[in-house]
């Protein structure tokens, strides 16, 4: 479980393939803290360390069903990854709950400067029968976009937008992210569970 509040931006270092796998080395300012085993959220997708390696360094293996899923697939070396550890139970929930399982990639469509901070427009693609599940944004709400816990402005049946802070600019990829590029959607759980409940009612 993730609270959606990114600790670094963690540089992709080698990525390596290996049938329908993909393992994915980056450097990390908190990597020797790590452990084998350990879940850590990589562009808001839960993933298990699985090696970890001198200079700052571990390696993750994200299987088939994530790479169709998730932005992970399209990651180079040099690109960055906004990561996360696992919440501590004993912690303040400072974003929101974040499970680590993305539900769909989207598109940026467009940046605005705003006097300080910036807007930028996601879209995704519109399937009414997820949207009957909870899969869609509303005005207020939370979404997690590569990662980054934020609130939802100007939300559309298949678009929304969210505002970014400058110190969210210069701690996560954000500061990469511009027209044409896909990023990570993880919409809200609790939205997901009242479609739910609503739909057995």
């Amino acid at each position: 479980m993730f609270s959606g509040i990114v600790e670094a931006a963690a540089k992709v270092v080698g990525l390596r393939r290996e049938q329908d796998n993909l393992h994915l080395t980056l450097e990390c300012d908190f990597a020797d803290e790590l452990h084998i085993d350990q879940s850590v959220a990589h562009n808001g997708v839960c993933l298990t360390v699985v090696e970890l390696l001198p200079g700052n360094r571990y390696v993750v293996t994200a299987i088939r069903e994530t790479l169709d899923r998730s932005n992970l697939g399209l990651l180079k070396e040099g690109d960055l990854v906004n990561v996360e550890r696992s919440m501590k139970i004993d912690g303040r929930l400072d974003g929101h709950i974040v499970q680590g399982h993305v539900d769909c990639t989207a598109e940026c469509i467009e940046l605005e400067e705003a006097n300080g901070s910036t807007y930028f427009k996601f879209r995704y693609a519109f399937e009414p029968a997820l949207a009957a599940k909870g899969y869609v944004t509303v005005e207020k709400g939370s979404v997690t976009v590569n990662g980054v816990s934020l609130t939802v402005c100007d939300s559309e049946s298949d678009s929304f937008r969210v505002a970014i802070i400058p110190y969210t600019m210069e701690h996560t990829n954000f500061c990469q992210i511009q027209p044409g590029t896909i990023v990570n959607l993880e919409f809200d759980i609790v939205g997901k569970y009242i479609a739910r409940i609503s739909a057995l009612s």
